[in-house]
């Protein structure tokens, strides 16, 4: 996988504003007035300027979610879009950070997912 993308990309700095789990769903591609995010490893990505993400894309499943254990499996299904990774193999895990890397090179990062437990 190339991590560079064909054309510079200007990123704002990273930003790590916590985004509920309730507002990230909101934030799925079919609310004109929510951005489109992915969150990978808690860390949430705007993908907003890419159609792909879109509610007619081919990687709409993970738009709104943190979709970490599909991109390490390379699954499009959506019983494997959650945040659980831990406990995948050494060779899925490299998978994801491959994808983190990708993301962080075309995409601004808008903060990390906090869980409604959380303190």
């Amino acid at each position: 996988m190339s991590f560079e993308p064909k054309q510079k990309v200007e990123l704002d700095a990273p930003r790590d504003d916590p985004i509920t789990l309730d507002y990230l769903a909101k934030c799925d591609g079919t609310h004109a007035d929510y951005p489109t995010y992915v969150a990978i490893k808690g860390t949430v990505f705007d993908v907003s300027g890419n159609k792909a993400y879109g509610p007619e894309g081919s990687y709409k499943l993970f738009a709104g979610k943190d979709a970490s254990r599909a991109l390490a499996q390379s699954s499009l299904k959506e019983e494997d879009c959650s945040p659980e990774w831990e406990d995948l193999s050494d060779e899925h895990k490299k998978v994801l950070n491959d994808w983190f890397t990708f993301f962080s090179k075309r995409y601004n990062i808008k903060g990390k997912v906090v869980r409604a437990n959380s303190a």
